[in-house]
């Protein structure tokens, strides 16, 4: 190990010489003496030695503790002031300029090897603290995120040049303020401030991780940016917070990137969804265009004609049930939910499941005793189980088992922590499991995507499983899959419970002779076809009905027909006035005059248009004869509410 160069600054020749001799004594070398201040500052400057003994009290017109401070501005020395002087003002002025010791003379010279080595420790200890703190000081400010500091009372201690970029304030500019006037945060479509993360840190004693929370970082300037950030308590050896540390980073980039791939999706899924459509759609118009050219030729017999209409109203009833299905997979479905047993729905099912899986499948189903009441559309239900009946039969084309079960489930924080947009409580479980082919994880990755199918030779859309999630989705509930290869496959549904009694059906459908009227009907319709269908179709059940191209013309008619009119059935989405504000216009002309809309939008898309209130009496296009008669008639014999008495006028 080297030995530590130590020079000395003595005015007094022999005492300088006697310590010299201590010093060389104890294995130190000395590689000057200085008998000045402006002496020592040269020396030291030039010889850098390890450590330098100063005499306070020199010769000349620099003292020691001037010496010191010049020595300072030039080089790391340490300095240990040897000095005979002890009186307060002496040492006060010491202290200012930080020595690593002070003897006083006389002193034993054990003493004063004993301060040279603390000294020497001390500094050697300081320098590499100053050198991990410039190393880490370094790695901030070079690091892509923001970093910023505080002390235990949450004031700024340290900013890198990213976290003043980012915040708008200078480092300096910041320090000893207080975080929360520096960093301005609020949730991302909100306009309240949020809590700071570093105050968070504080008061929990933990770290915080608000990554993905959507927060918006407001500059000094006024910019805004979404960020993420984090921030972690300082701690000293007894565990006590003296500060916190915080990384944030603009994550603006980022979200357009993902903007950018959700758009991409989108339109693949657009792509995909035109394809399938425009296929299944070409077939029906290619099948509806034939029969009608068939219908207007002369050369066919009523017999014929009888097939070519039964022919076009089974393309349409297809296109109608197609449309429905795309609906239910945007979630855009009119569902009509009624309380159920689901138990009651499989014993009524069960014959017709038999028929169609065969008989080379054994089904076995397993109804849950006690089973809680669900609330879901039961045309819907049914369609769910076909489809995961028919898909399980598809799966076991050499026979195999499929097994049914209904019980009641608890969705609890096990399950939600696999699921983070679960809704915890009680619920329906219904499990549809096979015996069959099973599937590999790229075919369970693709699953429920529109029109995705691994039958093949054109059998099956695509469209059945994807109809099965927005149906589940829809009612409020969620889907599992498991499956294995070779092993078979089960879907879970969980459909979540209601404490109501079930709502039986109605035994029939009211007779086409209670489906016929006598009353007076506004037809309002911009396309001329459908207006021309709907006329004559009221005009077979026996209505009067007065027709009308848009809300305009709709309203000179009011205005003209002496008699009563008791029905205005009216598109919504028309040119120059739509149907609610047209009904607006009639209902001080005529206050008796019920309203049905009927549209090819869904109600549920009007509603969040907010064109059509929800519960409004509303048809959805297309319709059949007897479903528009259907509805006529409810409305019509629906009584208008009871009015609430209101301020006389």
């Amino acid at each position: 190990m080297a030995r530590a160069r130590i020079m000395i600054v003595e005015d007094e020749s022999i005492v300088a010489e006697d310590m010299k001799a201590v010093l060389e004594g104890f294995g130190y070398a000395v590689p000057a003496i200085a008998f000045s201040g402006k002496e020592a500052v040269k020396k030291a400057i030039d010889l850098r030695p390890d450590m330098v003994l100063m005499d306070i009290v020199l010769k000349g017109n620099m003292s020691g503790m001037e010496a010191v401070e010049r020595i300072r501005a030039h080089a790391d020395i340490p300095v240990v002031y040897v000095t005979a002087y002890a009186d307060d003002n002496t040492v006060r002025r010491a202290k200012i300029t930080e020595p690593f010791g002070y003897i006083l003379k006389p002193f034993d010279a054990r003493e004063l090897q004993t301060a040279i080595e603390i000294a020497l420790y001390r500094h050697q200890m300081e320098r590499r603290v100053k050198e991990s703190e410039q190393w880490l000081a370094t790695t901030l400010r070079s690091i892509g995120d923001a970093v910023m500091a505080t002390d235990a009372e949450g004031r700024v201690t340290f900013m890198n040049p990213m976290a003043e970029a980012l915040t708008g304030w200078k480092g300096e500019e910041a320090s000893g303020r207080l975080v929360t006037e520096v960093l301005h945060l609020r949730h991302e479509g909100e306009q309240d401030p949020a809590e700071s993360m570093v105050m968070k840190v504080l008061r929990e004693d933990m770290a915080v991780d608000l990554a993905h929370h959507h927060l918006v970082l407001i500059a000094k300037d006024g910019t805004e940016r979404p960020i993420d950030d984090s921030a972690a308590p300082i701690k000293d050896h007894r565990g006590c917070i003296i500060g916190t540390v915080g990384v944030f980073r603009d994550i603006t980039e980022r979200q357009q990137l993902q903007e950018r791939l959700v758009q991409v999706q989108k339109m693949e899924a657009i792509g995909r969804l035109a394809g399938g459509v425009s296929h299944d759609f070409n077939n029906l118009l290619t099948v509806i265009s034939v029969y009608s050219e068939l219908l207007l030729s002369r050369r066919s017999n009523h017999d014929q004609l009888q097939r070519y209409a039964r022919e076009i109203k089974k393309a349409v009833e297809h296109a109608t049930a197609l449309t429905g299905q795309l609906l239910t997979l945007s979630r855009k479905q009119m569902l009509q939910p009624r309380v159920l047993d689901l138990n009651a729905v499989l014993d009524n099912m069960e014959e017709m499941l038999r028929h169609l899986i065969g008989n080379n499948i054994e089904l076995v189903i397993a109804p849950g005793p006690g089973l809680g009441r669900v609330n879901v559309d039961p045309r819907q239900l049914e369609q769910v189980i076909l489809n995961l009946v028919v898909n399980a039969r598809d799966a076991m084309p050499q026979g195999g088992e499929l097994t049914i079960e209904t019980a009641n489930a608890e969705l609890d924080e096990a399950y939600a922590r696999c699921r983070a947009d679960v809704q915890l409580g009680r619920y329906m479980r219904l499990t549809v499991a096979d015996t069959g082919c099973g599937m590999d994880a790229a075919t369970r990755a693709r699953l429920f995507d529109p029109f995705f199918t691994t039958k093949v030779g054109g059998k099956g859309t695509g469209l059945g499983l994807s109809i099965v999630y927005g149906v589940v989705t829809q009612s409020g509930g969620y889907i599992d899959v498991d499956s294995v290869l070779g092993r078979g496959t089960r879907f879970t549904i969980y459909l979540p419970q209601v404490e109501k009694a079930v709502v039986s059906q109605r035994s029939s459908a009211p007779s086409s002779m209670l489906l016929q009227g006598s009353e007076t009907v506004l037809l309002v319709e911009d396309e001329t076809e459908v207006r021309a269908a709907v006329l004559e179709s009221l005009e077979m059940r026996g209505y009067t009905v007065l027709k009308a191209r848009h809300g305009r013309e709709a309203l000179q008619i009011c205005r003209r027909h002496e008699g009563p009119i008791h029905l205005l059935l009216t598109d919504v989405m028309m040119p120059q006035m739509t149907g609610p504000e047209l009904a607006q216009h009639l209902a001080p002309l005529r206050p008796a005059m019920k309203v049905l809309y009927m549209s090819g939008y869904t109600s549920d898309a009007l509603a969040q248009r907010q064109v059509v209130d929800p519960g409004t009496p509303f048809l959805q296009k297309p319709f059949t004869p007897d479903a528009l008669a259907r509805k006529v008639r409810e409305v019509l014999d629906t009584p208008f509410p009871a009015r609430t008495p209101g301020p006389s006028s």
